[in-house]
This record gives structure tokens, sequence and C-alpha cells, in this order.
């Protein structure tokens, strides 16, 4: 089975309101059996909207719009479907009744403008939306099967497991699970090159590759008739990228780099503190954005003027005279100022110059140096060149630094020296 899903709103199409429910109604139907071949975004256009349904109901099994359901005149999502049916809008009473009850518990007067929303196509049925007043539609165009939501997220999820759950259970004959294998450290193309044949398109399960911000997600879709075939192959193939890209892999679905560096803090009980000057505290920031944090961090400093550097964390005037604030030896100075004033096993220093102004042609915009202060071994320091504006100069020294402390805890898990 296949699926279509349309999105109707001008704030969708304008930039003004981020699609969501595309992305869940896509998840949810993969988990279900059914493979959606595309999402469409169309703005509150009668023709357009009329359209759009036609081309999707001739390219799959079931189409799913959400939007123009409301009561105002932009809400065409009914008007459209009349039109593709060829029929006319019809009063449904108990639809109206449910409308001005749900106003009457509000202790508000239902306005006349939400008369609109109990007007159905001849021939559609009206599906009851106990969450909100805009009823939904169901209907066949063709031989496919078409439900319209509401696009209030909260009502259409609601109504998508009331009305579309039961009727695809057992009809797909098919099982989709997915999965996301997050890394950090390479490129895509480097990524891509380690998984090798695993990446070919004419396997399953099937592979592919996203990159943002540095992190490059392996997406995995595995899609069997069985759903015990499903799950082993996913989780085989899973496996094996883990294996194939090492250390570069820090978790699976949503998990970030704070929470996997959190994670190996916790297990090893270290404790870390963070010294930052170009992020600002992002490091700081995104380390405590993690539940429990508070057992392994310890604190942080923004030390952005020199007299603070040589205040608190000990930075000799001399060196930073001699060698500027971005340097190895003051990130070297950072990390260790700020474990050896904090007690903590792990010290994260971060020193850059993030822009737009402020580069040379010694050290132009983007760079930065990290260091870490371990409990055992020499501090760790490296120099990093990062593209883009002072956003992603931020992101992605924040990253990198997260990343150099979760693989030194590896490390540490593995006997070696930490």
């Amino acid at each position: 089975m296949k699926a279509v899903i349309l999105s109707i709103g001008d704030e969708l199409v304008l930039g003004q309101n981020v699609d969501t429910n595309s992305a869940w109604m896509s998840a949810r139907l993969a988990a279900l059996g059914v493979m959606t071949v595309y999402h469409q975004t169309i703005a509150d256009d009668l023709d357009a909207t009329a359209r759009a349904v036609r081309d999707a109901a001739a390219a799959a099994d079931l189409v799913l719009v959400t939007g123009g359901l409301g009561p105002t005149a932009d809400d065409l999502t009914r008007e459209a479907l009349a039109k593709v049916l060829g029929t006319e809008l019809e009063l449904h009473a108990a639809s109206l009744e449910r409308i001005r009850a749900f106003f009457l518990q509000l202790g508000r007067p239902m306005a006349e403008t939400n008369r609109v929303q109990a007007l159905c196509p001849r021939g559609a049925e009206m599906l009851h939306n106990e969450w909100g007043t805009a009823p939904g539609l169901r209907c066949r165009v063709g031989s496919a099967l078409l439900l319209a939501f509401p696009g209030v997220p909260r009502e259409m999820k609601g109504m998508f497991d009331r009305y579309l759950v039961p009727a695809l259970a057992g009809q797909t004959g098919r099982t989709i699970l997915t999965e996301a294998v997050r890394t950090f450290g390479a490129g895509e193309s480097n990524v891509a090159e380690r998984l090798g044949e695993l990446m070919r398109r004419d396997r399953n399960p099937m592979l592919g590759t996203t990159a943002s911000g540095g992190v490059i997600t392996v997406r995995v879709r595995s899609d069997f008739p069985d759903g015990e075939a499903a799950r082993r192959a996913l989780d085989e193939t899973c496996a094996e990228i883990e294996r194939r890209l090492g250390t570069l892999v820090y978790g699976r679905g949503e998990t970030t780099l704070q929470a996997a560096a959190g994670a190996l803090l916790a297990a090893r009980r270290r404790t870390v503190v963070t010294v930052e000057i170009c992020t600002g505290g992002l490091v700081a920031s995104l380390l405590t954005d993690v539940p429990g944090s508070s057992a392994y961090m310890l604190g942080g400093w923004v030390v952005y003027a020199n007299d603070m550097k040589a205040r608190e964390m000990d930075v000799p005037p001399e060196m930073l005279a001699a060698h500027g604030a971005v340097s190895e030896p003051v990130a070297r100075a950072l990390a260790e100022g700020g474990r050896r004033r904090a007690g903590a096993d792990y010290s994260l220093a971060v020193t850059g110059i993030a822009g737009p102004a402020g580069g040379s042609d010694q050290k132009p915009v983007g760079t930065v140096w990290i260091a870490l202060a371990r409990p055992a071994g020499p501090t760790l320091a490296a120099r990093h060149q990062f593209p883009g504006d002072r956003d992603m100069v931020r992101d992605r020294a924040a990253k990198t630094a997260l990343n150099l402390l979760r693989q030194e805890l590896l490390a540490f898990g593995q006997g070696e020296v930490a």
C-alpha cells in the first residue's frame, strides 16, 4: 500500500509555520506497513487543492489531507473535495450539534461562521473530532481512500489513531521498520565509503545518509512481509554499521552528542567542567540540557576578557601577550586551570574566532582551539578550522568539544589512559 500526504495552508507555503504533521504521519504509516510516496504542501487555493487531490489519488492507495477544515474563508478543503467528487456540500446536522455542544462545554456561544465546519460533500462521511470543532472527512476518490484531518497536530494525531489505524490493521501485508544511526567526526562521503556495499540501493534493508550541523545520520529502512524478519534484518544491519564506523557512531534514534557524552561520564563516575570563550557557554548549555547532568557536570566559566583568563584560570599574562588568546598554549592553560579550580576529572576549553570580524591571515575566522585536561596523561589540544557564519562556527566547535570528551571516555572504558 502506498500513501500520499497533502498539507494545506498559506502559512506552510510561506514558511510561517513548519509542517510537522507530514513527518509524524509518514513515520506512523511506515510502522503500519504503508510507504509514503511523497508529501506536498498546497496554498489555500481551491483549484490547486483539487488538482493535488486528483494527482495524489492517481498515485497512491491512500491519501491523507491535513488542514483547510477551519471556519474561515480560506479553509477550502471541503469545497475542493466536493469539486473533485463532482458533488455539492450538504449540512451534516449531527456534526453541527456536536460543534454547538463543544462551544457550550467551553461556556461560549458558537459563532455563525462555525456552521461551515458541518458541511460535507455528498457521498463523503463526516468523522467526529472530540479534540476540536472541525470534523474530518472520509471518502473514495477513484480507487484511493482519502481521509482529511484538521491541521492542528493534537487533533490530527487523535483522529489518525482513531479512524485510520484500525482500518489499516492487518491490511498492508508488510512491515516497515526504520532506525537512525548517528555519527560525528567524519564527512558524509567518508561515512558512505566506509559503509561500502551496504549503501547499494538494491539491498534490503536500504541505507541513506543525511548531514546536519556536522552530524551524519545513517538512515536504515527494513521492509519485509514478516515483522520478525524486518526486525532481525534491521538489528543486524545497524550492528554492522556500528562495526564498520566504530567510534564515529555515538548513538541511535534521537540520541544527541551531549547525551552520549553524559551517559559515558555517568557510567565512568567522572565529572567535567567547561572553560569557554568563542562558544560563550554553549558547551555547558548542551551538557546541562540532559536530565540528570548534575551528577557529572560541575559548572563552567566564560572568560572573554584577558584579565579574566589570567584571574580566573591562572593563564600567565605573558603567554597571552606572546601567543594570543586563540592559541594552543592558552587553550591548554584554560583547560588545566578549569580542572584545577573545579577539582573535576575533565575540563573542556574552547577558544577561537567565531566572526564575522577578528580574523587574520594567520588566524582566519573559524579558527578554534579545543583542549581537554584529563586525570592522567598530557592535556589534549587540537586546532580546527570551521566554515560558515558565527552561529555555525560556535555550533560546530561545541559539538567537536563534546565529541573529544566522548572519544576520551570511550578510550578510558577500554582500559587506556584517560
